[in-house]
Protein backbone atom coordinates (compact mmCIF):
# COMPACT_ATOMS: atom_id res chain seq x y z
CA UNK A 1 0.00 0.00 0.00
CA UNK A 2 1.23 3.21 -0.43
CA UNK A 3 2.10 5.86 2.17
CA UNK A 4 -0.25 8.96 1.31
CA UNK A 5 2.55 11.16 3.21
CA UNK A 6 5.27 10.00 0.87
CA UNK A 7 3.52 10.47 -2.57
CA UNK A 8 6.02 9.57 -5.53
CA UNK A 9 6.28 12.64 -7.16
CA UNK A 10 9.75 14.02 -8.27
CA UNK A 11 11.27 16.53 -6.73
CA UNK A 12 8.33 17.66 -5.08
CA UNK A 13 8.14 17.56 -0.98
CA UNK A 14 5.33 16.16 0.84
CA UNK A 15 4.28 19.52 2.01
CA UNK A 16 4.12 20.71 -1.47
CA UNK A 17 1.96 17.65 -2.08
CA UNK A 18 0.19 17.89 1.34
CA UNK A 19 -0.51 21.36 3.30
CA UNK A 20 -1.06 19.27 6.32
CA UNK A 21 2.54 17.86 6.39
CA UNK A 22 5.31 19.02 7.14
CA UNK A 23 9.35 17.24 7.47
CA UNK A 24 8.40 14.49 10.58
CA UNK A 25 4.62 14.54 10.52
CA UNK A 26 1.58 15.05 8.81
CA UNK A 27 -2.12 15.90 10.19
CA UNK A 28 -5.15 13.15 9.00
CA UNK A 29 -8.93 13.14 9.72
CA UNK A 30 -9.17 10.53 12.95
CA UNK A 31 -9.64 7.03 12.40
CA UNK A 32 -11.61 4.74 14.19
CA UNK A 33 -8.23 3.05 15.02
CA UNK A 34 -7.07 6.05 16.64
CA UNK A 35 -9.49 6.21 18.91
CA UNK A 36 -7.91 3.34 21.29
CA UNK A 37 -4.65 3.97 21.53
CA UNK A 38 -4.98 7.82 22.45
CA UNK A 39 -7.53 7.24 25.27
CA UNK A 40 -4.93 4.34 26.41
CA UNK A 41 -2.32 6.49 26.19
CA UNK A 42 -3.68 10.28 26.65
CA UNK A 43 -6.65 9.92 28.35
CA UNK A 44 -5.60 7.20 31.24
CA UNK A 45 -2.39 9.23 31.83
CA UNK A 46 -4.53 11.01 34.50
CA UNK A 47 -1.82 13.61 35.59
CA UNK A 48 -1.11 14.97 32.16
CA UNK A 49 -5.03 14.85 31.33
CA UNK A 50 -5.94 16.97 33.80
CA UNK A 51 -3.31 19.78 33.07
CA UNK A 52 -4.49 19.57 29.73
CA UNK A 53 -7.97 19.89 30.06
CA UNK A 54 -10.52 21.96 31.89
CA UNK A 55 -13.43 19.67 31.97
CA UNK A 56 -12.94 16.82 35.22
CA UNK A 57 -11.57 13.63 34.00
CA UNK A 58 -13.84 10.69 34.76
CA UNK A 59 -13.10 6.75 34.55
CA UNK A 60 -13.91 5.52 31.07
CA UNK A 61 -13.15 1.84 30.21
CA UNK A 62 -10.43 1.52 27.07
CA UNK A 63 -13.17 -1.03 26.37
CA UNK A 64 -15.90 2.33 26.00
CA UNK A 65 -14.24 3.86 22.74
CA UNK A 66 -17.26 5.79 21.69
CA UNK A 67 -17.58 7.26 25.42
CA UNK A 68 -14.35 8.81 24.79
CA UNK A 69 -13.73 12.45 24.21
CA UNK A 70 -11.28 11.25 21.67
CA UNK A 71 -14.15 9.80 19.71
CA UNK A 72 -15.39 11.54 16.62
CA UNK A 73 -19.61 11.68 16.82
CA UNK A 74 -20.30 13.52 13.81
CA UNK A 75 -18.46 15.95 11.46
CA UNK A 76 -19.58 19.88 12.88
CA UNK A 77 -17.91 23.41 11.41
CA UNK A 78 -17.54 24.07 14.78
CA UNK A 79 -15.03 21.58 15.52
CA UNK A 80 -11.92 19.96 13.34
CA UNK A 81 -10.65 16.56 14.94
CA UNK A 82 -6.93 15.08 13.64
CA UNK A 83 -4.53 12.87 14.41
CA UNK A 84 -0.96 13.19 14.46
CA UNK A 85 0.86 10.75 12.22
CA UNK A 86 4.32 10.32 11.67
CA UNK A 87 5.89 10.18 7.87
CA UNK A 88 6.49 6.79 8.70
CA UNK A 89 2.65 5.85 9.26
CA UNK A 90 2.89 5.52 13.29
CA UNK A 91 0.26 7.50 15.18
CA UNK A 92 1.78 10.10 17.34
CA UNK A 93 -1.09 12.00 19.04
CA UNK A 94 -3.99 14.29 18.25
CA UNK A 95 -4.35 17.76 17.40
CA UNK A 96 -7.66 19.87 17.01
CA UNK A 97 -9.60 23.47 16.47
CA UNK A 98 -12.47 23.58 18.35
CA UNK A 99 -15.10 26.80 19.05
CA UNK A 100 -14.35 27.82 15.53
CA UNK A 101 -16.51 30.78 15.04
CA UNK A 102 -17.01 31.54 11.02
CA UNK A 103 -18.54 34.85 12.27
CA UNK A 104 -15.40 36.11 13.58
CA UNK A 105 -13.27 33.73 11.93
CA UNK A 106 -11.57 32.46 15.20
CA UNK A 107 -10.91 29.30 16.74
CA UNK A 108 -8.82 27.56 20.03
CA UNK A 109 -5.96 25.24 19.10
CA UNK A 110 -5.59 21.85 20.92
CA UNK A 111 -3.11 19.37 20.87
CA UNK A 112 -1.74 16.25 22.62
CA UNK A 113 1.03 14.04 21.69
CA UNK A 114 1.85 10.32 23.05
CA UNK A 115 4.59 10.31 25.56
CA UNK A 116 7.17 8.32 23.37
CA UNK A 117 7.00 11.25 20.59
CA UNK A 118 7.39 14.20 23.29
CA UNK A 119 10.65 16.09 23.64
CA UNK A 120 11.57 16.31 19.76
CA UNK A 121 9.87 20.03 18.86
CA UNK A 122 6.85 18.04 17.50
CA UNK A 123 4.69 20.46 19.03
CA UNK A 124 5.63 23.55 17.26
CA UNK A 125 5.46 21.69 14.06
CA UNK A 126 1.64 20.34 15.13
CA UNK A 127 0.69 24.14 15.74
CA UNK A 128 2.23 25.27 12.37
CA UNK A 129 -0.03 22.78 10.55
CA UNK A 130 -3.23 24.01 12.77
CA UNK A 131 -2.38 27.30 11.46
CA UNK A 132 -1.76 26.51 7.92
CA UNK A 133 -5.27 24.35 8.09
CA UNK A 134 -7.33 27.65 10.05
CA UNK A 135 -5.45 30.13 8.02
CA UNK A 136 -5.13 29.35 4.39
CA UNK A 137 -7.60 26.29 4.08
CA UNK A 138 -10.40 27.27 6.61
CA UNK A 139 -9.59 31.20 6.07
CA UNK A 140 -9.35 32.28 10.12
CA UNK A 141 -8.40 35.69 11.37
CA UNK A 142 -7.52 34.45 14.76
CA UNK A 143 -6.23 31.09 17.10
CA UNK A 144 -6.01 30.98 20.43
CA UNK A 145 -4.85 28.39 22.41
CA UNK A 146 -4.75 28.07 26.83
CA UNK A 147 -2.83 25.93 29.10
CA UNK A 148 -1.56 25.87 31.87
CA UNK A 149 1.78 27.97 33.30
CA UNK A 150 3.44 24.84 34.03
CA UNK A 151 3.68 23.55 30.45
CA UNK A 152 6.69 25.16 29.68
CA UNK A 153 7.22 23.30 26.55
CA UNK A 154 3.81 23.95 25.48
CA UNK A 155 4.48 27.74 25.78
CA UNK A 156 7.64 27.48 24.04
CA UNK A 157 6.58 25.89 21.17
CA UNK A 158 3.44 28.39 20.63
CA UNK A 159 6.18 31.08 20.94
CA UNK A 160 8.07 29.68 18.15
CA UNK A 161 5.30 29.51 16.17
CA UNK A 162 4.33 33.06 16.86
CA UNK A 163 1.81 33.19 19.70
CA UNK A 164 1.84 36.04 22.06
CA UNK A 165 1.04 35.67 25.59
CA UNK A 166 -2.00 38.09 25.91
CA UNK A 167 -3.02 37.31 29.60
CA UNK A 168 -3.67 35.02 32.66
CA UNK A 169 -6.82 33.67 34.21
CA UNK A 170 -6.16 33.55 37.44
CA UNK A 171 -7.43 30.65 38.94
CA UNK A 172 -9.35 28.83 36.45
CA UNK A 173 -9.17 25.48 36.47
CA UNK A 174 -9.01 22.97 39.30
CA UNK A 175 -6.14 21.03 38.92
CA UNK A 176 -4.85 17.45 41.08
CA UNK A 177 -6.24 19.68 44.74
CA UNK A 178 -5.81 23.22 44.01
CA UNK A 179 -7.02 26.02 41.23
CA UNK A 180 -4.14 27.33 38.97
CA UNK A 181 -4.09 30.00 36.71
CA UNK A 182 -4.60 29.74 32.76
CA UNK A 183 -2.18 30.98 30.09
CA UNK A 184 -4.05 32.34 27.25
CA UNK A 185 -2.06 32.50 23.99
CA UNK A 186 -2.88 34.08 20.69
CA UNK A 187 -2.03 34.44 17.18
CA UNK A 188 -3.50 36.50 13.97
CA UNK A 189 -3.13 35.67 10.38
CA UNK A 190 -1.57 38.65 9.18
CA UNK A 191 1.50 37.45 11.81
CA UNK A 192 1.56 34.05 11.19
CA UNK A 193 4.80 33.17 8.96
CA UNK A 194 4.38 29.71 7.15
CA UNK A 195 7.48 28.13 7.04
CA UNK A 196 6.69 26.56 3.49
Amino acid sequence: MTNPSKPDVSGETCEDVNPLAATNLLLRPRHQDDVAVLHHELYNDISTRVRADSRPWIPIPDSATALSPYAVESISDEVSFFSVVSIEGELAGEALLWGIDPHNRSAHAGLALLPRFRGRGWSADVLQLLCRYAFVVRGLNRLQLETNPANVPMIRSARRVGFAQEGALRQATWTLGSFVDTVVMGLLAQEWQDPK
